[in-house]
C-alpha cells in the first residue's frame, strides 16, 4: 500500500472481552488485530488508535476502558479517543490523518454494527479510500441475529461500496 495509509483500530478496549457472552469469532479476530499491527509496525505504517470513551464501562482511567493489552500502543502511535459511534465526530481523528498525509485507511476492530460501520461510512464520505479487513471485526449475538450474521451483513452492505474487503492475509503495508 501507499505510505498515506493508516491502519485504524477501532475499540479494541478490554471491555469488549470482559463480558459473559464472547464477541464472534474473537479469539481468530484479534490473532488477525495482532497480525495486521505487527505488519504496519513492519512496514512504517502509522497506526491509529480509536478509543471509546463514556459511560461506565469505558470511563477514561478504568481498567475496561484500556485498549487490550494485546495491542498495547507503542509510542508515537495515536490515540484518539471518541464519546460517539463516529471516530470522527467530535475527536481529533481527522486533524491526526491529515497531520500524517493520510488518504488512505485500513479498518479493523469492534463492533461491527456500530463504530465500525458508522466511521467506515463517514470515512467514504470525507473521501478516504477504505479497506473493511473483513475477517477482523467483530460483534456480539443481539436479539434478531447472531453476531455471524452482523459481521457476514456489515461486510456485505459495506463491502464494494463504502470499503474494499480484504482478508488480513491478503493486507500488505
Amino acid at each position: 500500500m501507499e505510505n498515506s495509509t493508516a491502519l485504524l483500530i477501532i475499540d479494541v478496549q478490554e471491555a469488549m472481552f470482559s463480558y459473559p457472552q464472547k464477541l464472534y469469532d474473537e479469539e481468530g479476530v484479534m490473532e488477525k488485530i495482532i497480525s495486521l499491527q505487527q505488519k504496519a509496525r513492519l512496514a512504517g505504517t502509522p497506526i491509529v488508535y480509536v478509543q471509546h470513551t463514556e459511560d461506565e464501562e469505558y470511563t477514561k482511567g478504568t481498567l475496561t476502558w484500556q485498549i487490550s493489552h494485546r495491542i498495547t500502543p507503542q509510542e508515537g502511535e495515536v490515540i484518539v479517543e471518541k464519546p460517539t459511534w463516529d471516530a470522527f465526530h467530535r475527536t481529533e481523528l481527522q486533524n491526526e490523518l491529515q497531520k500524517l498525509g493520510i488518504t488512505n485507511l485500513v479498518i479493523c476492530g469492534m463492533q461491527s454494527e456500530f463504530c465500525l460501520d458508522t466511521t467506515i461510512r463517514r470515512a467514504y464520505s470525507m473521501g478516504y479510500k477504505s479497506v473493511l479487513v473483513q475477517d477482523a471485526h467483530s460483534t456480539f449475538d443481539n436479539a434478531l441475529l447472531s453476531s455471524e450474521a452482523i459481521v457476514k451483513h456489515h461486510n456485505a452492505v459495506l463491502g464494494g461500496r463504502f470499503a474494499r474487503l480484504q482478508p488480513a492475509s491478503e493486507v500488505q503495508f
